[in-house]
């Protein structure tokens, strides 16, 4: 089956039942989002040779698209999912990738730091200051409060910036942060920016503890090429409520 005849079957089953029940109760779309997995469609971008579909950023944005005019929360998600995936493919492992291509991993975008003289609302009160400090046994702990995280509490995984394991500079290390990572918290409640439903919140590490080897790019020269290549991802991909903080993070 072509992936467009998968994605009309999706449409105009899970996502046209259950579209305006997200937007009136802000409710994740988890239904619309398990059919999209099970359809292949989460893994649309991934290598074939992975299990995924081949497919580039032309017919992700036709997704998108498409997805977005009927669910607007789905549809961030899905911009929010492809845009990490870009992220994923670039510098994840093949096992990662793998469970990508077989719709079994949901990916977002963790990129805004919050003000840390700020308040997000959240149970924590004040901003945290973003650190990423290596402690003994190749153990990095990293301390931030993300913003407007799309699928936040909801995702598999997060790609997620600090600043430099060594300290000084302005740069910036990315990482993949497992949602079952030690020390991440989510607040019940979503309350950052994007379509109702999308699930958009703070995301905290107060610290989350992660090993060394999740690192996925440091500031070296390589990180700049990846930035380019999500801004990219971002600026083709339609989103019909803006995701004002993802927009800013990467620009």
């Amino acid at each position: 089956m072509s992936y467009r005849s998968a994605l009309a079957s999706v449409l105009s089953g899970a996502i046209a039942s259950s579209a305006e029940q997200t937007s009136l109760s802000a409710r994740f779309p988890r239904a619309s989002v398990a059919a999209l997995s099970e359809a292949g469609l989460l893994g649309l971008t991934v290598r074939a040779d992975l299990g995924g579909g081949g497919l580039g950023l032309n017919e992700a944005a036709e997704v998108v698209t498409r997805v977005s005019r009927l669910c607007p929360a789905t549809g961030a998600v899905l911009r929010s999912h492809y845009a990490a995936v870009a992220f994923i493919e670039e510098y994840g492992s093949p096992w990662v990738r793998r469970k990508v291509a077989a719709g079994h991993h949901l990916s977002t975008l963790a990129l805004a730091d919050a003000d840390a003289d700020g308040d997000e609302g959240g149970p924590r009160g004040a901003g945290i200051r973003a650190t990423a400090i290596r402690r003994a046994g190749d153990v990095v702990a990293l301390h931030a409060c993300k913003r407007d995280v799309v699928a936040a509490g909801e995702a598999d995984s997060y790609i997620w910036s600090s600043p430099p394991v060594a300290g000084g500079g302005a740069g910036q290390t990315l990482w993949l942060v497992p949602a079952d990572a030690p020390g991440l918290h989510v607040p019940a409640r979503p309350s950052g920016a994007g379509p109702r439903g999308s699930g958009a919140a703070a995301v905290y590490a107060d610290p989350v503890l992660v090993p060394a080897d999740a690192m996925l790019a440091q500031d070296d020269g390589g990180l700049d090429g990846v930035l380019s290549t999500v801004r990219a991802w971002l600026a083709a991909l339609p989103a019909a409520d803006t995701e004002p903080a993802m927009a800013e993070a990467v620009g």
